[in-house]
């Protein structure tokens, strides 16, 4: 919570956690303006519907430059502020939500919820919006006429299934987007990415048999990025190590200059084979070999039974049970060298990275709505899927003030029930507006009133 150095009202909410004291000016409302056009790279703020909202704008400038301030680094994700209207969505109050257990249930968990039943989704991002849905559950007729379309579209055309097999490929796309601004993406971030791109032609075919037209709206903001991929693809290996600093993350072939001093590093076998191969013919020794440890670094072995053969100028570097180990002056030499080009692909492999970063930034945006769309196609899918297995019916929504429900069932109670669940009727309208229930304790009161409430959500 985020307030003023003036607030007066600090003795209400002073026992709260997570409080933060920010200076007076970052509340200015042309410090918030000035700002937040910064941010959207825009003249005004009239484009977004928020002009005129001047506390609301107050308080979005301090919260964009209390995570500019936290995060210490441009945040190019953040590229539009909305107003939400009241009439926007059905307003609950905390008693309400915690009461129906949309998300959590009263004992803090998550099992037996209504999000429980009806997230089956495949992706991290489509079951976060899943739960937004759930708990913002908005009331334009012509929005939510369209996902109903869409779920009956996924239904006919038995679409929904192929793609939940193919979205649990795409993975938390949002979260790597959110990295990548942040330029705290992982290489294994970068994998996922590549996998997510790879199903997206896929996803693309798959759709384009379908006519409907938010299908088809879908399928575009879904769009695939050959390019981008074909870098990744290109650019980073199959299971790159947890952190850049390893090393090993750009794959072979990609830059000249990183193959060549990965061979040196490498010890580059060719080169020792030959000091091998020379040593022997001096020395006269044939079991003479060249090798290399981390510890030790490189070294000649010898076996105890020829040491005497070892000419004068080999140091001695080790001593094992049945063999000398020696270094010669060419060997000292070749390993620093090795040791330095070690150093140097790091340094190369760490800046090729960064420019991969930087070759991906700019799409941003693109990939932020594609990340978008994906997770509205899994919570659709997901929708479809679960009101097939779990026989749910299309409502219709009217103007009136009524609700009419046949045969209606509380969609969590009759998952954990081992008897069938009995369906009941509810009709309320302007004409009788209120219902009194009686019955004894734990007769289905509470459920029957809930179960309402759940349908209309």
């Amino acid at each position: 919570l985020l307030y003023p150095e003036s607030f007066a009202f600090l003795h209400h909410v002073e026992g709260r956690r997570g409080l933060r004291r920010r200076p007076e000016w970052e509340f200015e409302l042309g410090t918030a303006r000035k700002l937040l056009c910064q941010q959207f790279g825009t003249q005004d703020l009239v484009g977004f519907g928020v002009e005129q909202s001047e506390t609301a704008l107050c308080a979005a400038g301090c919260l964009m430059q209390y995570v500019k301030d936290t995060q210490r680094t441009a945040l190019p994700h953040i590229r539009s502020v909305r107003l939400e209207q009241p009439d926007h969505a059905v307003i609950m109050d905390a008693a309400t939500r915690r009461n129906l257990e949309l998300t959590q249930n009263l004992a803090g968990g998550h099992d037996n919820t209504l999000s429980a039943v009806l997230d089956c989704t495949a992706t991290p991002m489509g079951s976060r919006l899943l739960k937004r849905w759930i708990h913002q559950p908005i009331r334009d007729r012509v929005i939510l006429k369209g996902r109903q379309s869409t779920i009956k579209e996924l239904i006919e055309q038995n679409l929904y299934d192929e793609l939940g097999g193919l979205l649990r490929q795409v993975g938390d796309v949002e979260r790597v987007l959110a990295r990548l601004a942040l330029r705290s993406a992982r290489p294994r971030d970068l994998t996922r990415l590549r996998q997510a791109f790879a199903q997206l032609p896929e996803l693309q075919r798959l759709l384009a048999g379908s006519e409907h037209e938010a299908v088809q709206q879908l399928r575009e903001r879904a769009s695939t990025f050959p390019e981008l991929f074909d870098l990744l693809e290109r650019a980073v290996m199959e299971v790159p190590p947890v952190l850049i600093r390893d090393g090993g993350v750009i794959r072979e072939g990609f830059n000249t200059e990183l193959d060549e001093l990965r061979d040196l590093a490498n010890g580059a076998t060719a080169s020792l084979a030959r000091i091998e191969e020379r040593e022997r013919l001096l020395t006269g020794i044939n079991t003479l070999k060249v090798g290399y440890n981390k510890v030790h670094g490189f070294y000649i072995e010898v076996s105890r039974a020829n040491s005497h053969l070892v000419p004068a100028h080999y140091i001695r570097r080790q001593t094992l049970k049945n063999n000398e180990r020696y270094i010669i002056d060419e060997l000292k030499k070749y390993e620093d060298k090795v040791l330095t080009a070690q150093a140097q692909a790091l340094a190369l492999e760490k800046r090729l990275y960064e420019e991969l970063l930087d070759a991906l930034l700019p799409h941003l945006g693109d990939l932020q709505e594609s990340a978008a769309a994906l997770a509205e196609l899994d919570v659709l899918a997901n929708l479809a899927e679960r009101a097939e297995t779990l026989d749910y019916r299309c409502p219709t929504l009217i103007e009136e003030d009524q609700i009419l429900i046949k045969a209606g069932r509380h969609p969590v109670v009759e998952q954990v029930m081992t008897d069938p669940f009995i369906a009941n009727p509810i009709r309320l309208e302007r004409e009788r507006r209120m219902l009194i229930i009686t019955g004894p304790n734990m007769g289905g009161k509470s459920t029957y009133m809930r179960q309402t409430a759940l349908i209309v959500l």
